[in-house]
């Protein structure tokens, strides 16, 4: 019994010390959509649809529809954590777009026994509850395309943000992301401040009694009310869209990511910057149909005798366009397990409501 009671401090300690590092709020890193996953995440200069409110809100100023929906669920750890996504885009006329999206990451139906022996000693196994661990953000975002300077766009992000351990914890966050985006001739560029005020999270405790008894008899430290900060991450990307003629055409796309928290574990490391490159690619004729690869999350890890080796994820998709109104895409990501991540197949939908709303009128 005394076992099952430190596992269950351990698993809320965890959630809580994950709450105190350096990649707070790392769930709005996963990415969004099956096309944008399926090249690597390479999006910062080719969004231009409704998901470009998430990977970089410039580009909404050059969705090609009046309104736009996109939704995505997945599944990791073999279904043990939920990954839900939707966005809704509204292009107000040629120069204003607005978006909002809902990001959920959670782990649901955790086992709580911290009150499974009452005060007298006794196990009650009706005593055991359950809760969730999530952390939701909404994304309100504008987009402004400049007159004056053709191709060029600006977009920014007002995120609300509140994560949550069942009753144990909650936090509430603000924070901006300013983005930019550059077309010109098949050439495309594009640039995302992320956090760029600093994001923060305020964290609040409610802890019973008994919880933190089990605390100090396993020697974990009591979490107290605090603040936690997630500093701007710059994130920069190329592109050059090619005609190959008779509706065919092909889209080369380089993103690389900028952190400044100290070292992290990338392909390109210091104790000041951190770069993660990654590469996307995707064959398409006309908008009917899309064939997409993705190389990134380049890491070093140690070997067997004791040297560091690069290991690297590919990841593969398909997009489909059924009578330019639904769009669905597919993503295989992590192909051949070559990191440590398990591999997701991931599907996503966009549906163009222009015309539905011409039915209803």
């Amino acid at each position: 019994m005394k076992k099952i009671l430190l596992a269950t401090a351990f698993l809320l300690c965890a959630f809580f010390g994950f709450a105190q590092n350096k990649y707070s709020n790392e769930f709005l890193s996963l990415g969004i959509g099956a096309r944008g996953l399926a090249m690597a995440n390479s999006m910062t200069a080719i969004a231009e649809d409704v998901t470009a409110a998430y990977w970089n809100p410039a580009g909404l100023s050059r969705m090609d529809k009046r309104y736009e929906l996109s939704l995505m669920h997945a599944e990791y750890f073999a279904g043990i954590a939920k990954y839900d996504y939707a966005g809704l885009g509204f292009k107000i006329d040629d120069r204003n777009t607005v978006a909002l999206s809902y990001i959920r990451f959670g782990v649901d139906n955790i086992m709580n026994t911290t009150e499974l022996i009452d005060a007298q000693g006794n196990v009650d196994y009706d005593r055991i509850t359950y809760f969730s661990a999530a952390d939701n953000a909404i994304l309100l975002s504008y987009a402004y395309n400049f007159a004056n300077v053709k191709g060029l766009s600006l977009g920014a992000n007002a995120k609300i943000i509140t994560r949550g351990i069942g009753k144990f914890a909650r936090a509430w966050g603000f924070g901006l992301d300013f983005g930019l985006q550059y077309n010109n001739k098949g050439w495309q560029a594009g640039a995302m401040l992320r956090d760029g005020t600093s994001t923060f999270n305020a964290w609040r405790y409610d802890l019973s009694d008994q919880v933190i008894e089990v605390f100090e008899q396993t020697g974990n430290e009591i979490p107290e009310n605090g603040l936690e900060l997630t500093i701007p991450k710059l994130l920069l990307g190329g592109a050059k869209r090619f005609e190959m003629g008779k509706g065919f055409n092909g889209t080369v796309a380089l993103d690389f990511d900028c952190t400044f928290d100290g070292k992290r574990n990338t392909l390109i490391r210091s104790n000041v910057l951190s770069i993660d490159p990654h590469l996307g690619v995707e064959f398409a004729y006309k908008k009917i149909v899309a064939l997409r690869a993705g190389i990134g999350n380049f890491q070093w890890e140690p070997d067997f005798d004791g040297k560091n080796k690069m290991t690297l994820q590919i990841n593969l998709g398909l997009g489909v366009c059924i009578k330019n109104i639904v769009s669905i895409d597919y993503a295989f990501t992590d192909l051949g397990n070559l990191s440590i991540a398990q591999y997701s197949h991931i599907f996503s939908l966009k549906v163009d409501l222009d015309r539905f709303k011409k039915n209803v009128q």
